[in-house]
């Protein structure tokens, strides 16, 4: 158990626990406030994230910012962003359970030490892997759940957004929601 953000940074920066060690460029650690109450967590770092050290820089990033810019959220200072993998799997592709494994500590101290009220995950691998291994985001998004004293929330990823943009109505609704909770918890 760490005692500081620092300290568990520091270690996990120089983790080599799995195989993708070997091929990042870069470990992508997390950014924002470490003080935030709330946290986004995604699957894993993409190709930019991995060449400049930063999560949700690519075009990912900028649906992501424009979601958070309309529900006056600030990357740098009201939430904490992160996600399950801290190194980019070969080629973008989906993180594969050992990979998933050597890492939950690493999220799960980032939980701990971070301490955030509201953890949303970004997209299906996140929310299986924190809400429930039989998350639907198609049909749970955009709802609560409580785990360990800690509000979370399911959506559609940013990328999958850039796929299929009828579904960034359903995300926007989302964050309002998200929000909502968020002003809602700072009363009581």
């Amino acid at each position: 158990m760490y005692k500081s953000y620092e300290e568990l940074k520091f270690d996990c920066e120089q983790c080599t626990k799995c195989e993708l060690c070997k091929t990042r460029n870069n470990l992508i650690f997390g950014a924002g406030n470490p003080n935030a109450n709330v946290m986004f967590v995604g699957e894993a770092p993409g190709e930019n994230e991995d060449l400049q050290g930063k999560p949700f820089i690519g075009r990912g990033g900028q649906v992501l910012d424009e979601l958070l810019e309309s529900v006056e959220l600030d990357r740098k200072t009201d939430i904490f962003i992160t996600n399950i993998l801290k190194c980019r799997p070969p080629k973008n592709r989906d993180p594969q359970p050992k990979e998933q494994e050597a890492c939950i500590d690493w999220l799960q101290e980032q939980i701990r030490v971070i301490s955030p009220k509201i953890i949303v995950c970004l997209g299906r691998v996140s929310a299986q892997k924190l809400i429930a291994s039989d998350f639907k985001v198609t049909k749970q998004h955009g709802q609560f759940f409580e785990k360990d004293g800690i509000l979370m929330m399911g959506t559609f990823h940013p990328a999958a957004i850039l796929r299929n943009p009828k579904q960034k109505p359903q995300v926007l609704e989302d964050f309002l929601k998200l929000k909502e909770k968020i002003n809602e918890l700072s009363k009581g």
